[in-house]
């Protein structure tokens, strides 16, 4: 059973492409042709990846593993969290952070400094400092936030 019909790709639009004088040349093999200064997408293969990622999606979960689901755009930040929720994954429906990925140990040290500060500011760690030192901690912690 396919997962998803050509005509519900049709009806959601999904072959709509960008202007064509916004495109990416790394994309040329997927799109059809161009219609009134639009690409319009290849459905065909896009039915077949939707197809292969599905399948891969599927393997990945059934053997145990994670999917992080991701959508910062606002039509599907609500299903993206809704979905996420109820099959028990992790997903980003905010801003992406540049380097959450590629650059995660240093991601990693500083989301450990906001936590630091954030129980140094609870427990009374800040007792005893200057109003510069707290000043400047303060600043520190909100640029993390």
């Amino acid at each position: 059973m396919a997962v998803v019909t050509m005509k519900q790709l049709l009806d959601s639009g999904v072959h709509f492409g960008h202007q064509t004088r916004r495109w990416n040349p790394k994309m040329k093999r997927y799109i059809l042709t161009e219609r009134n200064g639009i690409y319009i997408i290849d459905l065909q293969q896009t039915l077949n990846y939707i197809n292969r990622a599905y399948e891969f999606i599927k393997e990945t979960v059934a053997h145990g593993g994670t999917i992080l689901l991701v959508g910062t755009k606002k039509q599907a930040q609500e299903a993206i969290s809704q979905e996420a929720l109820r099959v028990g994954m992790p997903y980003v429906n905010q801003r992406w952070l540049g380097g959450m990925l590629t650059n995660f140990q240093t991601v990693h040290r500083r989301l450990q400094r906001l936590k630091e500060l954030e129980s140094m500011e609870q427990t009374g760690g800040f007792q005893g400092l200057t109003k510069r030192e707290i000043l400047t901690l303060t600043r520190e912690k909100d640029k993390l936030e």
